[in-house]
């Protein structure tokens, strides 16, 4: 066959889907909105690359070098800047204090002039945020006047809440901060070769993209065959002009084309306009502006080429079983009975390209890419070939019922492929949800660890400045909203001589309340004194915390006292008492002193920490804590304590499966959606007959819950038999030991069938409409 004459045929099935009436149109419509739906969500997937990029481009860009250790003398190009970070609720606000030490100081990103002191200028969220009824707790803390806002280049996503303040005198708080610096530049050149991948974190990532993308080409494939029976009995009119059944065939294969290419300018709408409304939107605390997402060029071809070539081949493949003679078209009125052996052979291949991987783990060097992603998707393109066999072989034992019930099982042991197409996608994405879910669940324990901090007994904590107020500072915490308990801990430490010391012991200053949070006391009254021996971390205690014993302050902690070294003796009454963990998880050792034992000499060498424990009946108590800490001092920044610590690479994997299925699941329910009022549509005439002839509207209704539902259980019950399967493959690619996440597979399972009974309950409105006497006017 020529060239010529498949595209002389191609083209005139373009031309009938476009000019071949209202049914044509329609069709090829239908087909568009399907194909567009998928083709912008890959048109999204490919931009996430760049998008990740731009993000770190940016975050690089605007790096303030807050945490070096290199000391820049003050010039006219120098800027003082101080990390001001807080967390308003669940969102994290960044936060920096600006001091331009001369004309040619560096400006942020995104800035246009330094604010001055008491001004800011804010990203627009959080200036949003700010004049929002919500962000009153947030006002009293970021109390700067707002002069202006932070342009694009200085943000990495539209939604994040940042600000830059002036400040005045903020030399003087650079001693002593970590988090403050002098900088002469923006923008961090040196960070160094980036830290290896994890092997099974790039396995997770391989399976996520796979996973996420199988269900988006399923539907894409199920979408070029909307309307097949109508445009098959179009179709014989052409054997009844000449034309053979090949060619017949290539005509259909040009009404596909047509769609899935109006279906491409669909989608690149639908991906632009999402483009634009993606700005508005956050998901799981990421967000991103427009420009991120621009698509690979190269992807974006590769798109543009496949969906159409796939229509044509789908369409192809499919009427292979379909014969259309002049008189009409012959769906095999018996249809063979599908055949089961080739069926398993895709998900059997799977299972052998990731079997030589089984045991690998993290110590054996990266898994391999091409055997990953074959075999994945062999897995969940197995789902699809056994779905129409499941569906076909279980429909046909099915028994008598109710009228309604009749009329669901008759359709579907007619159209069973069709029924099962529908759910293709969904039975996908459930299975590799399922699969991914146990994936991470059963290596999860290497990623998440439980944290060191006691939440039950305080969930948060506060570092005083050296040399503040720690009584008057202290009481401003009692008395802030939402706080129960102050524990206030100062520490010192003393050496065995004067100047520099061969051992050190630590030495706790507390009231007795306090001191029992961090040691098992016989008893205790203010003046008391105790020695703390045994601890983990402690071995200096048994020979310095002897009574009479003579311990010196450090030479180099002078400056904080504007004195000379001081000595302090270990006094005789010493008393003894246990160890017990703080609430950070540390095991002190050392002296522990009440503060009526205190010399007031050494009450300069201490800085104190505070554990707050908040009442949880106080929705934003720990906002509250952190506008105390604002009014106190800018640069002092509560911790909020986590009884879960987890690996970055894992959350941010973990966050992006969590956007990518919220993008999949609504794909899915709008694709069903329309594949259901596609087939509603070709049912018009036959549900108006039945309505005429007497069958009550709520059967009808009933029936088509039916013909949803017995396929939908029957593609969720493979999908979680697949899913198990794979994600037992997966967790021995890991070495890790098959677990079976049974909560995950019922919740997977019942998201899936949520959203079809949501297509189902949307799709009820038009198959009212479609029941009416009007349905059987024909032209």
């Amino acid at each position: 066959m020529s060239v010529g004459q498949w595209s002389r045929d191609l083209a005139m099935g373009t031309r009938f889907a476009f000019a071949g009436g209202r049914e044509g149109w329609i069709r090829a419509v239908l087909t568009a909105v399907g194909v567009g739906l998928g083709v912008a969500l890959l048109l999204l997937t490919t931009a996430i690359p760049n998008a990740l990029a731009e993000r770190d481009r940016r975050e690089e860009a605007r790096s303030d070098h807050t945490f070096s250790q290199q000391k820049i003398p003050k010039a006219d190009n120098t800027l003082i800047i101080l990390d001001v970070d807080t967390t308003f609720r669940d969102s994290d606000v960044r936060g920096r204090l600006l001091e331009a030490e001369g004309p040619r100081a560096p400006l942020p990103p995104g800035v246009a002039e330094f604010p001055a002191a008491g001004e800011m200028v804010v990203s627009p969220a959080l200036k949003e945020l700010l004049a929002s009824d919500d962000g009153k707790l947030l006002r009293e803390r970021l109390d700067h006047r707002i002069v202006g806002t932070i342009g694009e280049q200085g943000l990495v996503g539209s939604q994040e809440l940042a600000y830059f303040a002036g400040g005045k005198g903020l030399a003087k708080q650079l001693e002593g901060l970590a988090s403050g610096a002098r900088i002469d530049s923006f923008g961090n050149d040196d960070l160094g070769s980036p830290d290896p991948w994890d092997p099974v974190l790039l396995l997770l990532v391989l399976v996520v993209f796979v996973v996420l993308l199988m269900p988006v080409a399923v539907f894409i494939a199920a979408a070029v065959r909307f309307g097949g029976e109508r445009r098959d009995r179009r179709l014989a009119a052409l054997r009844l002009v000449g034309s053979d059944g090949r060619m017949t065939r290539r005509i259909a294969a040009g009404e596909a084309l047509a769609g899935s290419v109006l279906g491409l300018v669909l989608g690149t709408g639908f991906f632009l306009l999402g483009r634009e409304l993606a700005a508005s939107a956050e998901v799981f605390h990421v967000s991103v502006f427009p420009s991120y997402l621009n698509p690979s060029p190269v992807l974006a071809v590769l798109v543009a080429l496949a969906v159409p070539a796939a229509a044509v081949l789908v369409t192809i493949l499919a009427l292979r079983g379909v014969v259309i003679e002049p008189l009409g078209v012959v769906r095999t009125a018996k249809p063979s009975r599908r055949r089961l052996w080739w069926r398993l052979l895709l998900p059997l291949g799977g299972i052998a390209l990731l079997y030589p991987m089984i045991g690998q783990g993290d110590d054996g060097g990266n898994f391999n890419q091409y055997l990953v992603v074959g075999g994945v998707m062999l897995l969940l393109v197995g789902v699809t070939a056994l779905l129409p066999w499941v569906v076909e072989t279980v429909v046909a034992r099915l028994g008598s019922g109710g009228i309604a019930w009749q009329l669901a099982v008759r359709r579907l042991q007619l159209s069973s492929g069709a029924a099962a197409r529908m759910v293709n996608g969904i039975a996908v994405a459930v299975a590799g949800a399922i699969a991914l879910q146990m994936l991470f669940a059963g290596v999860e324990g290497n990623y998440t660890r439980a944290s060191q901090y006691d939440v039950s007994r305080a969930q948060m904590s506060v570092n005083l400045p050296d040399g503040s107020d720690a009584s008057a500072i202290i009481g401003k915490y009692r008395d802030t909203e939402g706080v129960r308990k102050v524990t206030a801990l100062s520490d010192a430490y003393l050496g065995d001589r004067r100047g520099e010391a061969d051992a050190d012991i630590q030495i706790t200053v507390a009231d007795c309340a306090a001191l029992r949070e961090v040691a098992t006391l016989p008893s205790c009254r203010d003046g008391d004194v105790f020695a703390v021996k045994g601890s983990e971390y402690d071995s200096e205690s048994d020979h310095l915390a002897k009574p009479g014993a003579t311990l010196w302050t450090h030479a180099g902690d002078t400056t904080r006292s504007g004195d000379r070294p001081v000595s302090w003796t270990v006094p005789q009454g010493i008393r003894q008492a246990q160890p017990r963990e703080d609430p950070t998880g540390y095991e002190r050792g050392g002296v522990l002193i009440t503060p009526g034992a205190l010399p007031e000499k050494l009450a300069a060498f201490t800085s104190t920490s505070l554990f707050l424990s908040l009442d949880p009946l106080v929705r934003d108590a720990a906002d509250h804590v952190r506008n105390t800490a604002a009014r106190l001092d800018p640069a002092v920044q509560p911790m909020t304590w986590h009884s879960i610590e987890s690996n970055d690479r894992y959350a941010t994997i973990r966050t992006g499966l969590s956007v990518g299925s919220a993008c999949v699941l609504a794909l899915i329910g709008a694709s069903l959606l329309v594949s259901q009022l596609e087939q509603l549509r070709e049912r018009r005439k036959l549900l108006s007959s039945l309505v005429a002839f007497g069958t009550r509207r709520r059967t009808l209704s009933l029936s088509v819950l039916w013909q949803t539902a017995i396929p939908i259980g029957l593609g969720l019950l493979l999908a979680a038999t697949v899913g198990i399967a794979l994600g037992a493959v997966l967790l021995r690619m890991t070495n890790t030991s098959v677990r079976v996440d049974w909560p995950s597979v019922l919740s997977m399972t019942g998201i899936g069938a949520g959203v079809v009974l949501v297509v189902t309950l949307l799709s009820l409105p038009p198959l009212l409409r479609l029941m009416r006497p009007d349905g059987l006017r024909t032209e």
